[in-house]
């Protein structure tokens, strides 16, 4: 039986990835990278610290230190988070399906605490997560489980426990990995989006009767 589910947050619960795209578009023109929407969806569900070495390892630059050059992109988000920051449609009616049902929720996300926390602040959701954790404190970052693995344990229990939802591929990877069942309502559907138990197009089509079927019942 399933006993807590964990969100991811990025893509899923909030409509950030146009503010991640556009805060890379900003800052890593300035050490020579130009990208394009299509670049930045490439690394869609990667922690950002990984998001800078790949491109650093593509085309190298001199003046900045890769870590001067993420803290600049989380700075550049951050900012536009707090300007104008969406919630995903269908929120609030997830999250009430399974305080309904006491089911604790928490948050699993590959952004640090502070992108965590500044989102989180903005749509006013803070407090419907018992747990809430970073993969940015993790030695691996998704695709690998850690993140969904310790965020079980923090909960106190096994990941086959939980059910996850997910939006990016590297999300669903590293859920199915910890051996988490796993919802995926993907923002670019590619194969292997395969992997999830379910995929839908909204949060808002999740129903009682898939909460069944992925209870067994």
């Amino acid at each position: 039986m399933i006993e807590a589910v964990i969100f991811d947050m990025d893509g899923l619960l909030i409509d950030s990835e146009p503010h991640w795209h556009k805060a890379q578009q900003t800052v890593f023109p300035t050490v020579g990278i130009d990208l394009t929407i299509a670049d930045c969806q490439e690394t869609t569900g990667i922690r950002i610290d990984n998001v800078v070495s790949l491109r650093y390892q593509q085309k190298p630059w001199t003046g900045k230190t890769l870590k001067e050059v993420e803290d600049a992109i989380v700075d550049e988000l951050v900012r536009l988070m707090q300007e104008s920051l969406v919630p995903k449609e269908g929120i609030s009616e997830i999250l009430d399906f399974f305080a309904e049902r006491n089911i604790p929720t928490a948050l699993a996300s590959s952004s640090s605490f502070r992108i965590i926390n500044a989102a989180l602040s903005c749509i006013g959701i803070k407090d419907r997560f018992v747990e809430i954790h970073s993969a940015d404190i993790e030695k691996y970052a998704k695709p690998h489980p850690a993140v969904y693995i310790n965020t079980a344990e923090r909960l106190g229990l096994h990941p086959q426990n939980c059910l996850a939802f997910e939006d990016s591929l590297p999300g669903v990877i590293a859920a199915k990995a910890a051996q988490m069942k796993v919802v995926a309502i993907p923002e670019v559907k590619r194969p292997g989006f395969a992997l999830a138990d379910r995929q839908l197009s909204s949060l808002l089509e999740f129903s009682e009767d898939m909460w069944k079927e992925l209870n067994g019942l």
